[in-house]
């Protein structure tokens, strides 16, 4: 897998195999789990594998679309975005990597997404929003950013490892929709445990997938931070954007926020306002260890060689 000339990040790398491996071995316990509670059933088995493959394939597949539908973008030719087009034009030339297919969305949340099943069949998108407060130069690092998930394939892994948490949270539906066992007491009986088994053991999956899929995204969110302000140069103007985002993300209407809800966990910066609870369980590390780490990598680039 090369990342053009987006710095090599080991840590990143390592994160996402640990993830990788992690969530696959859940996803096997998840499904001995299954075979187990449903008195050793290779149907149920069968059934799960088979959601699980095509849970994967609609979400991985379809990825540019189902996040540009859902904030409403379309694609724009350089006739009519030159400019966004040709911020873009330069920053792979100056990644050596594949350009995406550019959009726009009259969002008025200020915030950019990258998606795509690969860099041959991606999309960066903007909004409204971010380009009425941003200037060019801080649009330029924040494509910078979204470029580089786009050149490590984070919507790939992200989608791969998000296969067990969807798959133990059909496993809780199950358990509350779908009635088990016969009429007679008996058969109630095994049937009202197979269904707090299954809401157990799914919910027990769910959230040990939440966590390793959260902690592999905040440091996916610092590691485009990191590839698009070496990329650039510019970390301060990274820093700006960022600032600026965030500052005016707190003054748009929540049904606004809401809108973007679909495509918060792609954007650079989660759709949601500084009293918000969802904050805490945000696929985004905090603004000021973003700020952190470029004013680190501000002095790094200061220091003579």
């Amino acid at each position: 897998m090369s990342a053009g000339r987006f710095i090599k990040d080991r840590g990143l790398s390592f994160r996402m195999g640990t993830t990788l491996f992690l969530n696959g071995l859940i996803y096997v316990v998840l499904i001995l789990a299954i075979w187990a509670v449903l008195g050793r059933s290779t149907s149920g088995v069968i059934i799960a594998v088979i959601v699980s493959a095509g849970v994967f394939f609609f979400q991985w597949y379809f990825s540019d679309s189902i996040a540009m539908r859902s904030i409403g973008a379309r694609e724009v030719t350089p006739e009519q975005a030159p400019e966004l087009h040709a911020l873009v034009d330069r920053l792979c030339q100056l990644a050596d990597t594949t350009k995406p297919r550019v959009a726009y969305s009259d969002s008025p949340v200020p915030n950019a997404f990258a998606t795509g099943r690969s860099p041959e069949h991606s999309v960066v998108c903007v909004t409204r929003g971010l380009l009425n407060t941003l200037e060019p130069a801080e649009v330029e690092a924040v494509l910078a950013h979204e470029l580089s998930h786009v050149a490590h394939r984070d919507v790939t892994v992200m989608t791969v490892a998000g296969v067990t948490g969807v798959v133990a949270g059909l496993m809780m539906r199950s358990a509350l929709y779908v009635r088990f066992g016969g009429r007679d007491n008996n058969s109630a009986a095994a049937g009202a445990l197979i269904q707090v088994a299954f809401l157990l053991v799914g919910a027990i999956v769910y959230a040990l997938s939440f966590l390793l899929i959260r902690v592999l995204s905040r440091y996916r969110e610092l590691a485009a931070d990191r590839a698009g302000a070496f990329l650039t140069g510019a970390p301060s103007t990274l820093a700006s954007a960022l600032v600026k985002i965030s500052g005016e993300m707190g003054r748009v209407p929540e049904k606004d926020l809401r809108a973007e809800a679909g495509a918060s966990h792609l954007a650079l910066v989660p759709a949601v306002n500084g009293t918000s609870v969802r904050q805490l369980f945000s696929t985004h590390p905090s603004l000021e260890k973003r700020l952190a780490q470029l004013n680190d990598i501000a002095q790094q680039l200061s220091r003579p060689m």
